[in-house]
């Protein structure tokens, strides 16, 4: 007799005590309160390419699975629980989501598809692990040990431990972003706030490559962020990161977009600071650029007079705007031709036509800029999608 609550009850044990990677042991004794034979916590990889068993596992319990090519990967890619008859039961997996962010599956095998009852209970256990896995992951390495498989270079380990979650939603409005080569970027960053009916988002490429490029990075993102929490504008946030640029690191610049989005209204403001206009899509096609640029890159702003400009436009709900570094427009294949910007537009419309939800386009984006590149990066590749809708 399934006892899903009993089994809700060891896992919130966690929270009080326990590291992540305890949570497998305590996950596999539940498991026939679930009425499950396993339960297994799969975590997705940095390249976003396989799901591995949640550092902790019983090494017999669960292998990885591709992304690509499996049901797993299905109910990751879709956010939709995925089933299969194999004829001796079967086997039933959940997404793990944080929010909006997308950080595995859960996997169990069972003698049958549940009734409706318990696969919601099933979701509710899905939802609880995503939380305690995202809760605990901050005292612990197990979920870091989990998600990599090669070792991250320095510069990329203190990116990373700056960013914000890759994918964030509210009242309809969502963010969602990518950074290759995940485990040797350095230079290029992204962030994100909703305070109100505000969403702030922010992507920046800074000079340089490697350690200098990662400090650099890391002084502009928390720059950024102390004028935001500040209650500076724009135009002020800009002033006051090109400021802490030119006396920190003089001669060094930053490129960037710095842009808020009134999220009730659909009005959308922002400053190009020596940056690519973002890609506006609006019902299956790209509309003009918007002005840019409309202010030196960070750093270099003391070489005029004249104030950042703000350039303003109004969304119309369903309205996609796409913000990237160059590394993603000027990848090249073997026979060097860029991706170029209209492949970019191209590629992210196609996405959004098949119905392909936005997280999973941004993944899609990514792998085709390596694949561009036969797997060898030339420079960072950062992107940042925003979608809006009413609410």
């Amino acid at each position: 007799m399934p006892a899903p609550m009993e089994a809700v009850r060891r896992l919130m044990d966690l929270r009080h005590r326990g590291r992540a990677e305890d949570l497998p042991t305590v996950l596999a004794e539940a498991a026939p309160l679930l009425d499950a034979e396993t339960a297994t916590v799969l975590l997705i990889d940095y390249g976003q390419l396989e799901l591995h068993p949640l550092r902790g596992t019983d090494p017999g319990a669960a292998v990885p699975l591709t992304v690509e090519d499996t049901l797993a990967g299905r109910a990751f890619t879709s956010a939709r629980q995925q089933w299969l008859d194999d004829g001796d039961g079967g086997m039933l997996w959940l997404p793990l989501l944080h929010g909006a962010e997308r950080l595995g599956v859960l996997q169990l095998r069972v003698k049958d598809y549940p009734a409706t009852p318990l696969r919601h209970d099933l979701e509710v256990i899905a939802a609880l692990l995503a939380e305690l896995i995202a809760s605990r992951r901050f005292y612990g390495d197990a979920v870091e040990h989990t998600r990599r498989r090669m070792p991250m270079q320095l510069a990329a380990e203190i990116i990373w431990n700056q960013l914000p979650p890759l994918t964030f939603a509210v009242d309809g409005t969502m963010v969602t972003a990518v950074l290759e080569p995940c485990y040797d970027v350095g230079g290029d960053a992204f962030d994100y706030a909703a305070n109100g009916d505000v969403l702030h988002v922010a992507l920046f490429d800074t000079v340089g490559h490697g350690m200098s490029a990662s400090a650099l990075a890391t002084l502009t993102l928390n720059t950024y962020r102390n004028a935001r929490r500040s209650g500076l504008s724009l135009v002020d946030t800009c002033r006051s990161i090109d400021k802490w640029i030119r006396s920190q690191y003089p001669g060094a610049f930053v490129t960037a977009l710095l842009a808020e989005l009134d999220m009730a209204t659909g009005a959308y403001r922002r400053i190009s600071a020596g940056h690519p206009p973002e890609l506006f899509l609006r019902d299956g096609r790209a509309l003009p650029f918007l002005r840019t640029p409309n202010a030196l890159p960070l750093g270099l702003g003391h070489m005029i007079r004249r104030p950042p400009q703000v350039i303003e436009v109004q969304l119309e709900p369903g309205d996609t705007l796409v913000l990237y570094t160059d590394g993603i427009t000027e990848a090249r294949d073997a026979a060097g031709a860029l991706f170029g910007v209209e492949r970019l537009g191209g590629f992210v419309l196609d996405a959004l036509a098949e119905g392909i939800p936005a997280p999973e386009a941004m993944r899609r984006l990514v792998q085709a800029i390596v694949s561009y590149e036969e797997n060898e990066l030339r420079d960072d590749a950062t992107a940042a999608l925003v979608q809006w809708r009413r609410h």
